[in-house]
């Protein structure tokens, strides 16, 4: 009976001597609390006037506040007289344990934030990438960037593969040069073959007069002249006019009775005598 007696004795001393290190860790957790908040305030604000993406912002908030608070607990209990050592290892071990079963997430995650912080491309730009997806950017977010393709099609492109490949923004360009190829015959006029394509183009008002339009040879074929018709025109305007052009130029040598040939072979029989 008596060592209990002396046991809650020292019990009760203890808390009597802690008392004092429990109230002023108690006074710094709700003190740090507060001045969590009013940190967290001031960030938010500065994002908004600095226009800062939406993803972006709620990502860096939320880190902020994960560190602050980290902060905050270790100083409460160091203050409370609680050893530390074992909470840094643990938090230490904890990251190494996420960061390696998650390195693949981390990589988009950084990619994320590269792409939220130096915009390469915004929501509504048509861009493509070395790894041959291309698309209209419909939402940029931490980890992935949606993107609809020609067809329709929604892709998701992971944004550690895409902040580490060439990407072609087609949307920041005034204007963007379209090529293709048109063949005529061997036996056709090349000068009046190219002012019939040169006409095509010019009464297209779709096409720029500046720079101007190009036409040369590019190449003999085996069965045809081939010459490569270059223009310029803006972005929103370039698929329709490229389909149009060609069967305004088809439509127009047709008429001046310009052959474009089919693909030919020349055949030569030998005939042994007798």
């Amino acid at each position: 009976m008596e060592k209990i007696q002396l046991g809650l004795g020292h019990i009760i001393e203890s808390i009597l001597i802690s008392l004092p290190k429990i109230a002023i860790g108690l006074a710094i957790l709700v003190g740090g609390s507060y001045a969590i908040k009013l940190i967290l305030r001031f960030v938010r604000s500065r994002f908004e006037r600095r226009k800062v993406d939406v993803s972006l912002r709620g990502f860096l908030i939320s880190l902020l506040r994960i560190a602050l608070y980290i902060v905050l607990i270790i100083t409460v209990a160091s203050t409370m007289g609680i050893q530390t050592t074992s909470f840094v290892a643990i938090f230490g071990a904890a990251g190494l344990g996420v960061g390696l079963a998650l390195q693949g997430s981390l990589s988009n995650l950084a990619g994320g934030v590269l792409i939220l912080m130096f915009k390469p491309f915004k929501v509504g730009d048509y861009i493509s990438n070395s790894a041959g997806t291309a698309g209209t950017v419909e939402r940029i977010d931490i980890l992935y960037t949606s993107l609809r393709t020609a067809d329709g099609i929604s892709v998701y492109s992971p944004n550690g593969t895409l902040a580490n490949s060439v990407i072609s923004n087609f949307t920041n360009i005034s204007q963007r040069r379209f090529d293709f190829t048109v063949g005529i015959s061997y036996g056709a006029n090349i000068k009046e073959a190219r002012e019939i394509i040169m006409e095509a183009l010019m009464n297209d008002g779709r096409v720029m007069a500046t720079p101007k339009p190009d036409i040369f040879v590019k190449e003999l074929g085996d069965s045809a002249v081939d010459m490569t018709v270059r223009g310029w025109t803006v972005p929103a305007d370039y698929w329709q006019v490229v389909y149009d052009i060609q069967e305004k130029v088809k439509v127009a040598l047709d008429q001046r009775q310009i052959e474009i040939p089919f693909p030919q072979r020349d055949l030569h029989i030998i005939k042994e005598e007798a």
